[in-house]
Order: structure tokens, then sequence, then C-alpha cells
């Protein structure tokens, strides 16, 4: 099924377009695809928050009972074992970053050395592609879902 996103204002539009191919590739582990896809998501404005938002809301449902450090720990290692074999770029601490940002334990606007929006890009949909082989769930639902609380957020902000 492909979903247009026409419902959606262009800017975030085009973050669930690029999103959707980037995690597409990543699932599908086709490094050729991968790149142009990365491209398209670090040039759209806030993927970044809406992409941590995907990672939050899977994290959720598959630790229900909450995460600890060994679950990250695993989430992380897992991720970078699958990755690894057709991405070597993978930086495991970009998706640590990814990981406890997603989760509200750390700021990146307060850490100089922290991953810019290319890196979060780059590394994202990896994660949320690894995430997602666990859940058997379309991209979709997570991405109208984090655009909703987005959404929630400025109005409320």
């Amino acid at each position: 099924m492909t979903v247009t996103w026409r419902h959606l204002p262009a800017p975030a539009r085009e973050i669930a377009v690029a999103a959707s191919a980037a995690v597409a590739a990543a699932g599908a582990r086709n490094a050729g695809a991968y790149e142009p896809a990365v491209d398209r998501l670090a040039a759209a404005d806030r993927a970044g928050l809406v992409l941590g938002g995907v990672v939050r809301l899977l994290l959720e449902e598959t630790h229900p009972d909450g995460l600890d450090g060994d679950d990250v720990r695993q989430v992380l290692e897992g991720c970078v074992r699958e990755v690894a074999p057709w991405h070597a770029d993978v930086d495991p601490h970009v998706l640590l970053v990814l990981l406890a940002s997603s989760l509200g334990v750390y700021d990146p606007g307060d850490d100089e050395a922290a991953p810019g929006p290319a890196a979060i890009a780059r590394h994202a949909p990896l994660l949320v592609a690894h995430l997602l082989a666990v859940t058997g769930r379309p991209l979709e639902s997570y991405l109208t879902a984090a655009f909703a609380e987005v959404a929630r957020t400025e109005l409320h902000d």
C-alpha cells in the first residue's frame, strides 16, 4: 500500500515521503536506495523531531513495561549488528543519542558535540526499520501518530 500523504502540509509531506523511502530502503538493506533517501530526509526541516517521535512510539510499543539500560543496550546492539554488514558507516554513538533523545533523557541542543541533522537523518531510519521489524506494523501508522503529537505540542506551546 502506498500512502500519498496529501492531507499533510508540504513540509510535513516531504518528511513523510522521505522518511518512508529511507525506512523502506533500510528495511530492504538497499544501500543504493538508502543514500538518496537519507539525503532527501536530511534536507527536510524538522525531520529529526518527527523521527524521534516515531522511535519513541516504537520503543513504547516494543517495551510496554518500560525500558531499562539493558533494553536500550539490546536495541542499540541489535540495530548495529543488523545494519553493519550493508551500511558500514553506522555510528553507534548517533544511534544512542537518538534513543536517549527520543526517550527524553538527553537534549542534544545542550551538547556542542551532539550529532547534527544530517547524522540524525542518516541513522534514524536505520533504528526505525530495526524496531519496525519487531512490530510487524507499517511505518505509516507511527508517522501519523508522530505528526499528530508534533501538531498537538505546537498548538499548546
